[in-house]
This record gives C-alpha cells, sequence and structure tokens, in this order.
C-alpha cells in the first residue's frame, strides 16, 4: 500500500502525531496565556510546609497571642472580678478554657490559679485551674509538636539538650512529673520542651495534670483566703508555696555538679539545673 508521500508524488509529508497533539493543545489556550507548570506549585506546597516555615508560623502565632495578652491585661480579674452576666459553671468552664489559651502566651500561672481562688473559693478553683492547665498544656504541646519539632530536633546537640531529650524521650511520664512538682521551671518552657522531644501525649497529659495539683491548689487556696491573711488556712498555703521553693532551690545547688561536667556527667546521667537536674533526680529517686 502507498503512503501519502507517493500518492501525492513526493510533495506532501505527514505531520507527525506528537506535533499535531502539542499543535492542537496551543490552539487552545487564550493569546498571551502561559501555560501552568506544576513543578512551581509543587515547590511552593514544599516551601510552606518546610519545617522552617511551620516554626515561623508557630513564633508569629505566640507572638501574637502575647500581643492579645498584653491588649487584654489578665490580672483585670483579680482587680474588677468576673463579668456579672457569667456565673456557677459556666464561669468556671470559661474561665478554665481562657485559663488554657493565655498560659499558652506565657502568662504566668501563679497570677491565674490566685485569680481562680479569688472567683471560684477553694473546691472549684483547684478544679477548674487544673484543668485550665492540662488545657493550656496540650495547646502548647500540640503547637510544638506539630510546627516546632521538625525543625528544632536537629539543633539538639551537646551534652545538656541531649541529656535532656533523652529524659524526655525514655522516661516521660516521671521526668514530666518531676518538673510539675519543681517550682523552678516555667509552666511553658516544660510544654514546649517536652513537644521537641517523643514523649507522648498520654504520659505528658496525665503528668501534668497530676503534678500540677500540689502547686495549683497551695496559690489557689492563697487566693481564696487572701481577705483574712492572718488565717491559719492563708498561712498553711503560703508555707505550702514557700517551702517548695526552698527545696527546689537546695536541690539545684547539690546537682550543680552534673551542670558543671561532674563524675556524674561523665557518664551520661548528668544534667544541668532546671529541668535537667529535676530529671536526673527523678531518676535517682527512682533507683
Amino acid at each position: 500500500m502507498l503512503d501519502v508521500t507517493t500518492r501525492s508524488g513526493g510533495t506532501d509529508t505527514a505531520a507527525p502525531p506528537a506535533a499535531s497533539t502539542g499543535l492542537a493543545h496551543a490552539t487552545a489556550l487564550p493569546a498571551g496565556a502561559v501555560p501552568l507548570r506544576p513543578a512551581f506549585a509543587v515547590r511552593c506546597a514544599r516551601a510552606l510546609l518546610s519545617p522552617w516555615a511551620r516554626f515561623a508560623l508557630l513564633v508569629a502565632l505566640l507572638v501574637g497571642a502575647g500581643a492579645a495578652v498584653l491588649l487584654f491585661e489578665p490580672q483585670r480579674l483579680l482587680r474588677e472580678g468576673w463579668p456579672p452576666q457569667l456565673g456557677g459553671l459556666l464561669a468556671a468552664l470559661v474561665f478554665a478554657a481562657a485559663y488554657g489559651l493565655v498560659t499558652v502566651a506565657f502568662v504566668p500561672r501563679p497570677l491565674l490559679n490566685l485569680a481562680a481562688g479569688a472567683l471560684f473559693g477553694s473546691q472549684l478553683g483547684i478544679a477548674t485551674a487544673v484543668a485550665g492547665s492540662v488545657i493550656g498544656a496540650a495547646i502548647a504541646f500540640g503547637l510544638g509538636r506539630a510546627l516546632g519539632q521538625d525543625a528544632l530536633r536537629p539543633l539538639l546537640r551537646g551534652r545538656l539538650l541531649t541529656t535532656v531529650d533523652g529524659q524526655f524521650s525514655r522516661h516521660g511520664f516521671r521526668s514530666m512529673l518531676a518538673v510539675r512538682l519543681f517550682p523552678g521551671v516555667p509552666f511553658w518552657a516544660a510544654n514546649y520542651c517536652a513537644s521537641v522531644s517523643r514523649m507522648g501525649w498520654f504520659p505528658f497529659l496525665l503528668a501534668t495534670a497530676l503534678g500540677s495539683i500540689p502547686n495549683t491548689a497551695a496559690y489557689v487556696v492563697a487566693g481564696a483566703r487572701a481577705s483574712t491573711p492572718t488565717s491559719p488556712v492563708f498561712l498553711i498555703a503560703l508555707a505550702c508555696i514557700a517551702v517548695p521553693g526552698v527545696a527546689g532551690a537546695v536541690v539545684a545547688w547539690r546537682k550543680r555538679h552534673h551542670f558543671r561536667g561532674g563524675p556524674a556527667a561523665k557518664d551520661g546521667t548528668g544534667a544541668g539545673p532546671g529541668v535537667a537536674a529535676v530529671c536526673a533526680t527523678a531518676d535517682d529517686s527512682q533507683r
């Protein structure tokens, strides 16, 4: 059978299928339009979802939350009291949710615990403050785990950081319980340090709930009895606040050789003051 070129006497040529397909696609586009490149969209998506982009988002969220707290001034609760339209259990639930949100923005928990005692009394105030502590810890842990862990874990170098990360990752519950009981560790710092480690959700939240009770109860009772500063209950609450602080200072002083590279630090069990010293103390108590 003769092909097209033979039948036409050698003057006609058949267009390749690929060229004709491309021509048809080109004619289908509007004049002056540029075809989309899927590779560019993929690169943009990867850039937006990269670890450092998510970490930048976390920093922006925390800065925005801190600015909102400065504008709201939560300390007004101690001065002006709770809004009159909210009362009873609903007020406690709203306060617990607000408690959790503002702790993410670095508001000191002692201020919130005093407010809980002044607004709701001892029993309901303790329950509300502990619930708010767990809510705030869960929010901070989730934000740090989703937005900061991938970017910060490669930076965990050096003896101190690797020791703290190892304690949180291998002994999550008892390490976090010791940190919550230790009065010198900021609440927000423990939350974000734990989120960078490989600690699980359940040990973190359970240790937070149990470890926050003693210190929280002392502040709440002090806030509830602030109108009678000479009462025995108020004085006992103050003692419960002061004694753990002194004990924590003593523990940090005794564990100072771990941070300075003493004998205990050379075998990989040492840690510095603060979080690492508390973790080392927890391990010593378990042996």
